[in-house]
């Protein structure tokens, strides 16, 4: 085998070692999240399922599953009225797992064409 034929298997290996990883979130996960992200988005459907797709992809290379489960748990508590929703809203400790969603969100669909919202 010589130098360049090793060369790109490492290469493929290594590419198929991250898509592995990026790849942790479940089938029904990745689902959900396009529809969702679907529904906010309104637009062609195929073109939003691309993007929500894109955002998806981009977003599972960024963050574990279950560090994004955590964070969107997190983010939904949040919108809960009245005390239940304000004893997490004024918490100091899950500020920074709001705001890293929100960034990773924001980046995320910026780099795959949607609006935010």
């Amino acid at each position: 085998m010589n130098a360049l034929t090793r060369i790109l298997c490492t290469g493929g290996l290594l590419a198929t070692a991250l898509s592995a990883l990026a790849n942790d979130f479940p089938t029904v996960e990745r689902v959900l999240y396009v529809q969702e992200c679907v529904r906010a988005h309104p637009g062609q459907n195929f073109e939003m399922v691309n993007k929500c797709s894109c955002a998806l992809d981009k977003l599972a290379l960024k963050v574990k599953y279950d560090d994004y489960v955590t964070m969107t748990t997190i983010v939904k508590a949040i919108s809960i009225g009245g005390e239940r929703g304000g004893d997490l809203r004024d918490n100091e400790t899950i500020k920074p797992q709001i705001k890293r969603y929100r960034d990773l969100q924001s980046e995320v669909q910026k780099s795959c064409f949607l609006d935010p919202r």
